[in-house]
């Protein structure tokens, strides 16, 4: 179907075409199955008003009306018969149909009614003599056959109203497709199609002028619905009508036969369903097919307002994709029917922003995949997208690049329309749309219906674009984030592992010489479930520290008696505690406080590699802000730290030790400490180093609501 800028398929696409009702559809439905009862019937014919007075009126006329009243719907449809009312319920249906197009009530109908009714009875005659087990959809078939022309002058009454009257054959046909670009048969089976009856019904009326050549080897019911149309409207074309009958396998005495019934079966419908078909015959004729005059100011005018429309309905469309694969599919697809592209592919530019790339959308996906075209070497595609302007290319075009070579031969057509996906003078990438070589002047004529929608194209994608940007920012921040807590599990397993090492060594040692080993063996157990504990923290990138009194001095003579009975700690190094006799209990869990105690002393010891003292001091209480907490000190006499090391004490950075891991203990310490709703500061000179750690003392139940929540407070160095 070719384009134009009087593009009647648009208008079929915003205008307000009646949908078939779902109550009549379930009652098609119902009528052609095999077990359709007559209580069933009426509860579904029931629910329409409309249909029960037809139906009622019927049985209660002079052909029907038999000795004592009609009481009630049931007893109406015995007295019709099956045959009738399905006559009834499909006709009456679609003609409620029909009486809902636009234009039709100022329209006389009246011939195109009986010219409908005709055909509907000829398919239904038809089907029985060819054996056809669907009867009724053959008689719906032929009801709706010419339905396209009232789609067409409700749509377009301006440019159709002259020829809806006319003769219905090819040169109409040709007529339609060469003012309006689309034919009757056309537009009719794109609506049944958007009613959503069988497919069949839709072919049979698409192909109803089809040559008779090409139907030898179609459905019966496009061939039905052929010969009925060539009988009932070409009743003079005695060899179209012997070529169609022998495609249905019938005789042409039998098509005789038929003739006078139907003409007696048409009467007694419009009868039956309140149709005046007196004067049809006599409805004037036009002796010429010419489309009327339009004015180009107001046509051009009715474009502008169709496309505004389109625009906003198709921006409404990509803004309800979920994703950006779908998104991409959803241009594509509304741009082939929109500028009846052939095919459609989108290429958008790469992250660096030097080359356009095949995405994995639409058709062709396998053979774009690959595909990539580099944006600083020229060329029509190159240029479009750079420089935001539409290109039309064909493939005669000499000196093509082999990018521009290679789709031709994916899209498979001899013409390309590129329209760049631009917001401003950004360019996101190109649509490709592959049409014919004749349909290039329309797409030219719509450059700005192109470019709007190209516009809407952009800014759906940017939108999904930027939203995956935020997915993949926030997925690697979680993985940055786990991969800083797998850094942390590994540096600390490293202390209870070491501990467990050298403790075995202890424990062989002394298993030699007889000696106990319960004190080792509960150190060891301690350790190993101090393993599970932080390779189980591995699962909380930032685990609760649990809460409870802690006594700190038991938990500085545990890793104390840990450093000593192990090498942790060097000969030449001493340590000495200065803990008060007063209560020291801190509102921590013993584990982390532990694992904070066990890193300062590992960097104290690394710090004197000749020798020195290491010093572990309760320095009292400490009131900051109103909150009281416990100042404990790590210290040593080494050389002290420098200020640039000072300045970035607990960052995680790479330090000069050997390892993979090495630079974290004091991060880990500070993030430790944080949790604990602690302070951590250092103080550092030549005259060695001291970490001072203020953690919170539990508060007495009457005085905690009247204190503030603990804070982290700087320590001043």
């Amino acid at each position: 179907m070719h384009q134009s800028d009087h593009d009647i398929r648009n208008r079929l696409l915003i205008a307000r075409l009646p949908a078939m009702p779902q109550i009549l559809i379930k009652l098609i439905a119902h009528l052609q199955a095999d077990d359709a009862g007559m209580p069933e019937l009426a509860a579904l014919i029931a629910k329409d008003a409309g249909m029960t007075s037809k139906f009622l009126g019927v049985a209660s006329s002079s052909a029907y009306h038999r000795q004592g009243k009609v009481v009630s719907l049931e007893q109406s449809l015995v007295s019709l018969g099956t045959d009738m009312i399905k006559t009834l319920v499909i006709s009456e249906s679609v003609f409620q149909t029909f009486n809902r197009f636009p234009h039709s009530g100022s329209t006389d109908l009246r011939a195109f009614w009986k010219s409908s009714l005709s055909a509907a009875v000829m398919a239904r005659a038809l089907a029985k003599a060819m054996a056809y087990p669907h009867v009724e959809e053959a008689y719906l078939a032929g009801l709706l056959h010419n339905v396209g022309r009232l789609a067409l002058l409700a749509t377009a009454p301006k440019e159709y109203a002259f020829n809806f009257t006319a003769r219905d054959d090819a040169a109409l046909c040709a007529v339609e497709q060469r003012t309006l670009q689309i034919t009757h048969a056309e537009a009719g089976a794109w609506l049944i199609e958007r009613w959503h009856l069988d497919s069949f019904l839709a072919d049979s009326v698409l192909y109803h002028h089809e040559p008779l050549a090409r139907l030898e080897a179609s459905h019966p019911l496009i061939r039905i619905v052929r010969l009925a149309h060539l009988l009932c409207s070409h009743a003079d074309d005695a060899e179209s009508i012997a070529q169609a009958a022998q495609l249905c396998a019938l005789e042409v005495e039998v098509l005789e036969n038929l003739a006078g019934s139907v003409a007696r079966q048409v009467e007694q419908a419009a009868q039956h369903l309140g149709i005046d078909l007196a004067g049809a015959d006599d409805i004037a004729t036009p002796p010429a097919y010419a489309p009327p005059s339009v004015d180009p100011v107001q046509q051009r005018l009715s474009d502008e307002v169709r496309n505004m429309v389109l625009v906003s309905e198709v921006g409404q469309t990509f803004a309800r994709q979920q994703g950006e694969t779908s998104l991409l599919e959803a241009i594509t697809r509304s741009a082939r029917i929109l500028f009846d592209f052939d095919t459609a592919v989108i290429l958008l530019q790469n992250p660096t922003g030097h080359a356009l790339v095949g995405v994995a959308a639409g058709e062709h996906q396998q053979r774009l995949a690959g595909f990539s075209i580099p944006l600083a070497k020229g060329g029509p595609l190159a240029a479009s997208a750079l420089e935001c302007q539409l290109a039309f290319l064909k493939r005669d075009i000499p000196a093509l690049g082999i990018v521009e070579e290679q789709l031709f031969r994916i899209l498979g057509t001899d013409s390309l329309v590129c329209v760049p996906l631009a917001l401003g003078q950004r360019s996101l990438g190109v649509l490709i749309g592959g049409v014919a070589a004749w349909q290039i002047p329309a797409c030219q004529k719509r450059e700005g219906f192109l470019r709007a929608y190209a516009n809407q194209a952009a800014t759906a994608l940017e939108t999904a674009i930027s939203a995956r940007g935020l997915a993949r920012r926030q997925l690697d921040h979680v993985a940055e984030e786990y991969r800083a807590a797998s850094r942390r599990v590994v540096h600390e397993v490293n202390n209870p592992l070491s501990i467990i090492k050298n403790y075995l060594s202890v424990l062989d040692h002394k298993l030699e010489k007889q000696e106990p080993v319960s004190g080792e063996m509960a150190i060891l157990n301690e350790e190993i479930d101090r393993v599970g504990q932080l390779i189980g923290g591995l699962a909380d990138l930032q685990p609760v520290a649990t809460s409870g009194v802690t006594d700190c001095a038991r938990v500085v003579d545990d890793v104390l008696r840990l450093f000593r009975a192990t090498d942790f700690l060097p000969p030449k190094i001493e340590v000495v505690t200065r803990m008060q006799d007063a209560p020291c209990e801190v509102e921590a869990d013993a584990d982390m406080l532990k694992q904070i105690l066990l890193n300062l002393l590992k960097n104290a010891v690394e710090a004197l590699p000749d020798g020195g003292r290491i010093e572990v001091a309760n320095r009292g209480h400490v009131n900051r802000d109103r909150r009281l907490y416990l100042e404990l000190c790590v210290s040593d006499n080494g050389a002290g730290l420098a200020p640039e090391v000072l300045a970035n004490l607990f960052s995680p950075v790479r330090s000069s030790k050997q390892g993979a891991h090495h630079g974290l203990g004091l991060s880990i310490v500070h993030d430790l400490v944080t949790r604990l709703h602690g302070v951590i500061g250092c103080r550092s000179s030549k005259s060695g180093t001291s970490f001072e750690i203020l953690l919170p003392i539990p508060v007495p139940t009457s005085a905690a609501a009247a204190l503030p929540a603990p804070g982290n407070i700087a320590l001043s160095s």
